[in-house]
């Protein structure tokens, strides 16, 4: 019977996600040479090719492929086995990392830490911040236990490595200087400032989320001012050089500049939890999701300007 070594299953696992070998090195903190060598290995042991040559890379074989889906249960398996081993040895304590998006840490995070504070104790959250897309990543890799991030940048609803859990839908307001001829219109939509320059990034979520909102509503935006960071944005805002549209969940406000509800058809962006798939089960983990289900359903917005 072939030798069914765990960890190098998981390089195995790894390559198939990171898709190079020095990606996959840099992911498991090793070298290039030792994930070459542990998949040598784990081919000798397995009896089969994993891997092969296709120019100056390596791709996964029709056998490395099925491994690989014969072990994922596996994975989850271990996942949950390290969950209940947590939960027994620890209790109610425990230590949750977790990897969240700039604007959930006040909104989302660090409420949810408040409220475990007075309910559980024990339970002690480890906060890494992170880009959306890089909390997945930070999670799929094992840094994290639990990624705070947006559903459109998740690497799919139907991941198996991945459970997901809907938060909150997070509406986006716009912002507008106050001598705006349109700050006081009724009934404001996207449309109206269809002519206006934008402020958003050049690339990355909000990049993307800015286009798509805009795009759903019949135009491209024209970027006048690429930023990312809110100050900047709103300052730029406030001496009129453009509009932008900012999630509410990020709470930020400044003199001089008129927020505006864009009624319940405006745009949105969903707001998720993730866990890999079965470290849910883990008590620490399920007292952390049930905090941030709290602080999503409780965390009342500042009010917005909806004319």
């Amino acid at each position: 019977m072939a030798d069914w070594d765990i960890r190098k299953l998981q390089i195995l696992r790894t390559l198939r996600e990171r898709g190079t070998v020095t990606a996959t090195a840099e992911a498991l903190h090793m070298t290039p040479s030792a994930v070459s060598q542990q998949l040598t290995n784990l081919s000798r042991q397995l009896g089969v090719p994993l891997l092969e040559a296709r120019g100056r890379r390596v791709r996964l074989t029709d056998a490395a492929r099925l491994v690989l889906t014969h072990t994922e249960p596996v994975f989850e398996q271990l996942e949950r086995a390290q969950a209940a081993l947590a939960a027994y040895a620890g209790g109610e304590a425990g230590e949750v990392r977790v990897g969240a998006f700039p604007t959930s840490v006040p909104t989302l995070v660090v409420p949810a830490v408040r409220a475990l504070r007075g309910t559980h104790p024990g339970v002690l959250v480890r906060v890494r911040e992170a880009e959306a897309a890089e909390a997945y990543d930070l999670l799929t890799a094992g840094e994290v236990d639990l990624a705070l991030s947006l559903a459109a940048e998740a690497p799919s609803a139907a991941d198996p490595r991945l459970t997901q859990v809907p938060l909150l839908a997070d509406p986006l307001d716009v912002a507008l200087p106050p001598d705006h001829p349109l700050a006081p219109a009724p009934d404001l939509t996207l449309t109206d400032l269809a002519a206006e320059p934008w402020i958003f990034g050049g690339s990355g979520p909000w990049s993307d989320i800015t286009r798509r909102a805009c795009e759903a509503a019949g135009f491209s935006p024209h970027q006048g001012h690429s930023a990312s960071g809110w100050t900047a944005i709103l300052a730029m805002v406030e001496a009129g050089m453009g509009v932008a549209l900012v999630p509410r969940m990020a709470a930020t406000r400044r003199d001089g500049v008129v927020m505006r509800d864009l009624g319940p058809d405006g745009p949105v962006r969903h707001v998720t939890a993730a866990v890999r798939r079965g470290g849910e089960s883990g008590r620490a983990v399920t007292h952390v999701l049930q905090a941030l289900r709290g602080a999503a359903a409780a965390g009342a917005h500042p009010g917005v300007n909806p004319y």
